[in-house]
This record gives structure tokens, C-alpha cells and sequence, in this order.
């Protein structure tokens, strides 16, 4: 038998000599801020440890050759082009594979003859993961094409047609090629192997999007067929990765398939949840209840399919299902009552899933508050302070604002544990500010945590949070008065406007921002939003907010000067004509905080008018989420957004003549 080391060292010797005999410090790399030293020395590591050589030994290579977006190719690159090629077709070098992908992804046309020969040699090379390293990242259909009819190993040929489904789909989809694409599949949908033939669907959906959903039988088979998991790794790899895909990730490509039609994109992840075996294909489960949660946070036309599924999942034996069974719930809000009960007995499941964070009981209590329980209240600011103090809150779970502030009924009884919360953190609490947040949303309700307020003043890190307290609690908050100065250093206008809203002199807070917007400039208004909450007692001031109400100002002052001036005027037929026209704005391309603020100031007038009115019930029929985000918040926001809709169609019509041309 052939030693595989066999004259390793000889040939070792010939290429390192080759490598010093190259005047390295005269050309440079793709980063300037990575020194050219280093390719060398890594094409000496990779040579030296031979049969030993390992992916990481290629890491430096990518960042030092590869060029950056729109730069040309590095000088070094053509110089390290041969010692790669002699590296990456050596078949005793273990990184090989690697190497191929780094060559896949350079200028070849440095190589000589012989040279290039070699490293298009890798194409046909006897091991797949080399000639699948092979395929370029901006490969042309031209050099795709031949791949899927020669290949014969299926890890090499799906990653090709993958490649060319991408292109022929791209946003500037390319006819010809489809056309092209089309009879590749054929062979794969007609063969016996499941997994072939699930990827085939997918590549063939790209130009029939129907089909995904007319084989939606077959493919509930295919994904819960425990037999086939690890088949999925085997074969099904992204185009340019070296890494499979796993059946987990396959379920998600096929689901992408059936973006156009919402009836499929909810049965397929339902029909999985129905078909696995929880004891044994829990990953599958988990993700499939990803997918969901996903259309839930998309369109609320789901609630009624998903909440029986969310609550039959509680007693999954899968912890990680169990959690995001209740997160589903919790979602979901007031219809997941009917299973109140069970999400009680689940307070003390510390089941928990690193890679979303929180637990099961958690999630539990999050549910519970949503629905309006009780029983959620002991010992749940205890658990939100935790969770935000350990510096580990995913973004799958929700803020501490987002759970307390609809809770304000509830103050009596939570004030208590967040005094505790303050006065143990202090300043350096990482739940501190979080809370002050909740409190000056509670406005008067957070008057008993005023002794708590006190020590935060002075801390520049808490200070202006705990003024916005103060100001919110409002006149009630005067004993805090002798206690502002200990912050007036840091914030001196904040300071002066929380002692005018808690002083004794019931005009001073008028004065003092009148004051402040006379002293402005037109770049930066001042506080003119604020003498809305004067109403007609800051009528003789108008003048100062009229000329931020014209055309010409930044569209954000605009809206806020328009209702600010029909709210301290009475003028209401200038405001609500002007509003208008944010607002259809705002829904012909949803822009939510200007609709938000817009709504606001309609509803604080008490008008609308009939477009107004046809334009928002267009909106609250639609099923799409009223929100950019794409988590919890997006639940919460919709649902906070749809309720100022229903109030601001509470309204009366406000009839009107047009505005006038210009």
C-alpha cells in the first residue's frame, strides 16, 4: 500500500522555496489593514501541515485575496493564484475543498496555461466537495448549466440548480434561461428518491409556483418521514456553502415557495405539526411553529387556525415546542383565555431554548398578562427585572415596557415590587431605566414611587428619565421640588420644565415654554407640541406656531405645528383639512409613526373628515400587520394602531370645502 506522506516532504521543500523566492512586501491585499506577510505564511501552514491541513488554516486567504465590493482584484492575488492552485489540487491536502471555493471566487486569468488547467481540472475532481466548491458565486447560467446533466453525485448537481432557479427568478428574471431551467428537474420529479425530489419541486416551483402547492400532500410525506432526515444532509446543499442544509432548513426553502398563496403557506407547517411524532422530530416541530408564529406576525387572519394548534402544543413533551407554544399564545392575547389554566400550571416549566431565550414559564406569565389574568401579577415584575439584569433578553422576547404599560389598572399592586427594583438597582441597574420608562407612561398612578424617583436625579444616566417621571405624575410630585437642583448640571432645561409642570405656580409651565420656543430657532422650533396640553389657554401664542404649519417646513415639525394650532385655537376646519393629508399619505404607503401622530391629534380634536374616514376603514379591513417590525412588537403595534383607528372613526365627519389649489 502507497504511504499517503510519500514523498510529501521533497515536494514540501520545492513549493516553500518557490514561496521565498517571492518578493512579498511589493504587493498588496484586498484590506490595506491586512498585512501581506500573512499570505505567505499562510500558504506555508497549509503546505507544512500536509494531510493536516484544516479549513481554519485558509481563513486569511479569503479576507487577503477576494477583493472588496467594486475595488479591483489585489496585486497579491495573482502572485498567490499558482501556490493556491498547486495546494487545492494536491489530493493529500485535507482543505482542498476550501481552497477550490477561494479559487472559484478570484480572477483566474493571471494563471498561465498549465496553471489554469489545473484549477479547471477541480471541476471534474474525484471528490464532491471539491467539485461542488467549484461552482462560482456569480456564476453565469453558461457555466451552470452542464453541471446538472453531467454531475453525477446529487449534493453537486442540487446546489447547481439551485444556483440557476435563483437566477432565472432574480428581480430581473431571465426568459431564456428559464426556458433552459425547466427540463433539468424533470428527471429528479420522476425519480424514486424523496429528497431529490422534494429539491426538485423546488427548483421547479421557481417557474411553476403552483406546483409546491399542488404536491402539498406529497410533501407533508416527505418532511415527516423520519427515515429521510438525515438524507436531507447528505444531498441538499446552498449554492457557494460548505455547510448541508438540513431538513429543517429544506422545510423552510419549500415554505418560501408558497408565499403566493396564504391558504398553503398556513396548511403545510399545520399539516407537519399534525404528521410528526413529538418524541422524535421535535426540530422539525420547533421550526415548523417558527413558520407559523412568522404568519401570525404577518396576517391576523391566522388567530383562529393557529390558537387550538398554540394551546394542544402546552403539553408538548419537546420543552422548546412547550415554549413556543406560550409565546404563540401570548401573541394571540385575549382569545388564548380558554387556556388560562394551563398556562398557570406552566409558571414553574424552567424549560427553556438558548437560541430564543427565556423559559417556558416566562412565556407563560407573558400569555397570562395578555389575556387579562390575574394570576399573573405575583412575581412577574421579579421576573422581567431578571430577565432584563442578566443582559441575555433576546429580541423574541418582550421589554419590560411592552409587558407593564398596558398593566396601569394594575399599578397598585406591581408598584410595590418595582419600588423594590429601584432602590436595589439604583443607577446602575440594568432594569432601572426600563421602569422609568413604565412609571412615566403610568403618569399619576406612579406617584408612591416619588422616594424611589429622588436618589435617580442626581445620576446622569438616570437623571432625565426620572424628570420625565416627575412630569408625568405632574402637580402631585411637588414635595421632588427642593430635590431638582441635585440635577440641574446635567440637564438644565429638563430641570427647569419639570419644576414649571410640579411647581405651585399653575402659569408657570405656560411661561416657561413660551419662553423657550421665543428663544428658538426655526431649524430647531422648540417645545411648541407642548402648548397643545394648554388648549385655549395658549390661544395668544398661536403666532408662534403658525409659520412651522406652512408647506415649506420638514413634513414631522409641519404635522405637529398643524396639531398644535387647531388644538390651542379651535380652528378646527384648517387642522382636520390639513391632516388629511397626512393621513392618506401615510396609508397609500404606510408610514406608521406619521399615522400614528396624525390619528392622535384627529381624535384630540374630536373630527374627521370623509376621506379620512373611507381610508381607515380600508385599513382596519386589512389583514396585514400595521407595523415595519417583524417580532412581538409588531402584534403589539398593529393592535395599538388599530384601536387609535377605531377611536378616530368614533369621530364625527368634519364636511368642509377643499382646500384651494396651491
Amino acid at each position: 500500500m502507497t504511504d499517503p506522506n510519500e514523498n510529501w516532504l521533497p515536494r514540501t521543500t520545492a513549493f516553500l522555496a518557490a514561496l521565498d523566492a517571492v518578493a512579498w512586501h511589493e504587493f498588496g491585499t484586498a484590506d490595506p489593514a491586512r498585512p501581506v506577510r500573512d499570505v505567505p505564511q499562510a500558504l506555508r501552514r497549509i503546505a507544512c501541515a500536509g494531510p493536516g491541513s484544516t479549513e481554519a488554516d485558509c481563513a486569511a486567504l479569503f479576507g487577503h485575496l477576494q477583493p472588496l465590493p467594486g475595488r479591483p482584484a489585489p496585486s497579491v492575488a495573482a502572485v498567490a493564484l499558482p501556490f493556491v492552485v498547486t495546494l487545492a489540487a494536491d489530493p493529500r491536502i485535507v482543505a482542498r475543498a476550501e481552497l477550490a471555493s477561494l479559487l472559484a471566487s478570484l480572477d483566474l486569468s493571471p494563471l498561465n496555461g498549465a496553471d489554469l488547467a489545473r484549477a479547471r481540472a477541480l471541476r471534474t475532481d474525484p471528490n464532491p466537495a471539491v467539485r461542488r466548491a467549484t461552482l462560482p458565486p456569480e456564476a453565469s447560467p453558461a457555466e451552470l448549466l452542464d453541471r446538472p446533466r453531467t454531475e453525477p453525485d446529487p449534493a453537486v448537481r442540487l446546489p447547481a440548480l439551485f444556483a440557476l432557479a435563483d437566477a432565472a427568478t432574480a428581480t430581473a428574471p431571465d426568459t431564456r434561461l428559464a426556458a433552459l431551467l425547466e427540463p433539468l428537474p424533470a428527471p429528479l420529479l420522476g425519480g424514486d428518491d424523496p429528497v431529490l425530489w422534494a429539491a426538485a419541486v423546488y427548483v421547479a416551483a421557481a417557474l411553476d409556483r403552483d406546483l409546491a402547492v399542488r404536491q402539498l400532500d406529497r410533501l407533508v410525506e416527505v418532511f415527516a418521514d423520519p427515515t429521510l432526515r438525515d438524507r436531507f444532509a447528505e444531498v441538499w446543499y446552498r449554492p457557494h456553502h460548505a455547510l448541508p442544509v438540513d431538513r429543517e432548513a429544506a422545510f423552510r426553502w419549500i415554505h418560501r415557495r408558497l408565499e403566493h398563496d396564504p391558504a398553503a403557506r398556513l396548511a403545510l407547517p399545520l399539516r407537519l405539526l399534525a404528521a410528526t411524532d413529538p418524541l422524535h422530530d421535535a426540530p422539525l416541530r420547533r421550526e415548523a411553529l417558527d413558520v407559523l408564529c412568522r404568519e401570525f406576525l404577518q396576517r391576523r387572519s391566522t388567530a383562529s387556525a393557529l390558537l387550538p394548534v398554540a394551546g394542544a402544543l402546552l403539553d408538548d413533551p419537546d420543552g422548546p415546542v412547550r415554549l413556543r407554544a406560550a409565546h404563540l399564545l401570548a401573541l394571540l392575547g385575549p382569545a388564548a383565555a380558554p387556556y388560562a389554566d394551563r398556562l398557570v400550571a406552566l409558571l414553574d416549566d424552567t424549560a427553556d431554548d438558548p437560541e430564543l431565550g427565556g423559559t417556558v414559564g416566562g412565556f407563560a406569565r407573558w400569555a397570562l398578562v395578555r389575556t387579562g389574568d390575574p394570576r399573573a401579577l405575583p412575581g412577574l415584575v421579579e421576573q422581567l427585572r431578571v430577565q432584563e439584569e442578566d443582559g441575555r433578553r433576546s429580541s423574541f422576547q418582550p421589554g419590560i415596557p411592552h409587558v407593564l404599560v398596558p398593566l396601569r389598572a394594575q399599578a397598585p399592586a406591581l408598584l410595590p415590587a418595582i419600588r423594590a427594583a429601584l432602590r436595589d438597582g439604583g443607577p446602575d441597574g440594568g432594569a432601572t431605566r426600563p421602569f422609568l420608562t413604565v412609571l412615566r407612561c403610568w403618569g399619576e398612578d406612579a406617584l408612591p414611587t416619588l422616594p424611589e424617583l429622588l436618589p435617580l436625579l442626581s445620576d446622569p444616566r438616570t437623571g432625565s428619565d426620572a424628570l420625565a417621571v416627575l412630569k408625568a405624575i405632574g402637580p402631585a410630585a411637588a414635595p421632588a421640588l427642593p430635590a431638582l437642583a441635585t440635577c440641574r448640571a446635567h440637564h438644565p432645561l429638563l430641570v427647569s420644565r419639570a419644576a414649571a409642570r410640579i411647581g405651585p405656580d399653575r402659569d408657570a409651565e405656560l411661561r416657561s415654554v413660551v419662553t423657550e420656543i421665543r428663544a428658538a430657532s426655526p431649524s430647531s422650533p422648540g417645545p411648541f407640541a407642548e402648548l397643545a396640553r394648554f388648549g385655549r389657554a395658549a390661544a395668544p401664542y398661536a403666532d408662534l406656531v403658525r409659520p412651522f404649519c406652512g408647506s415649506g417646513t420638514e413634513p414631522w415639525i409641519r404635522l405637529t405645528a398643524t396639531i398644535t394650532l387647531g388644538l390651542i385655537t379651535g380652528e378646527e376646519a384648517p387642522a382636520v383639512r390639513a391632516l388629511e393629508g397626512f393621513v392618506l399619505s401615510a396609508t397609500d404607503s404606510p408610514g406608521f409613526g406619521t399615522l400614528t401622530r396624525a390619528l392622535g391629534g384627529l381624535v384630540a380634536i374630536g373630527a374627521i373628515t370623509p376621506a379620512i374616514r373611507a381610508a381607515l376603514c380600508s385599513l382596519q379591513q386589512s389583514e396585514q400587520r400595521l407595523s415595519p417590525y417583524e417580532d412581538h412588537r409588531a402584534v403589539l403595534q398593529d393592535e395599538d394602531l388599530r384601536a387609535l383607528i377605531d377611536r378616530a372613526l368614533a369621530c364625527p365627519d368634519h364636511h368642509a370645502a377643499p382646500l384651494p389649489a396651491g
